[in-house]
């Protein structure tokens, strides 16, 4: 892939990363990468931590999460909207390893150099979604369709 983003200061927060070239719609951007851990090994550690508002981890599969915390690169820095340009799209590994299927993160609209690279993170919580868990989970993405939290609607509701 060549290079075409770049990871930098964001409006939203923190880091961001932005296109420093034309991408078109339906273009893979960048793989999201990091260490393959089992959902046990992050829910015993810090790194999920659901209380921080803030994670590098990406579910990939009902047995692996990557975490980006490790081994992660610049898709780590890609930042949540409610409007987003791109989403994540999971490729399966064509044998039964679990463990190596990939995210990639992809444009679901033409993106013009400047703009700012985002996708639904599409968080969901095992625990209720309490008004204290939706204001640590706060969105700034600043769009007019923002919802003001990250956090996902529960299935069936």
């Amino acid at each position: 892939m060549p290079r075409k983003i770049e990871a930098r200061q964001s409006d939203i927060h923190g880091n961001g990363v932005f296109a420093i070239a034309p991408i078109e719609k339906g273009e893979r951007v960048v793989e999201y990468k990091g260490k393959r851990r089992t959902h046990e090994e992050v829910d015993a550690d810090d790194t999920g931590d659901v209380d921080s508002g803030h994670t590098f981890l990406f579910t990939l599969n009902d047995e692996y999460v990557i975490d980006a915390n490790h081994k992660g690169n610049k898709a780590r820095w890609i930042n949540h909207s409610c409007d987003p340009n791109c989403e994540a799209v999971i490729e399966e590994h064509d044998g039964k390893n679990r463990k190596k299927d990939k995210v990639f993160i992809e444009a679901i609209r033409a993106i013009k150099p400047g703009e700012e690279l985002t996708y639904n993170y599409g968080i969901t919580l095992d625990e209720p979604h309490t008004a204290r868990l939706k204001k640590i989970w706060a969105c700034r993405c600043g769009s007019k369709k923002c919802t003001g939290t990250m956090l996902q609607p529960k299935k069936g509701r």
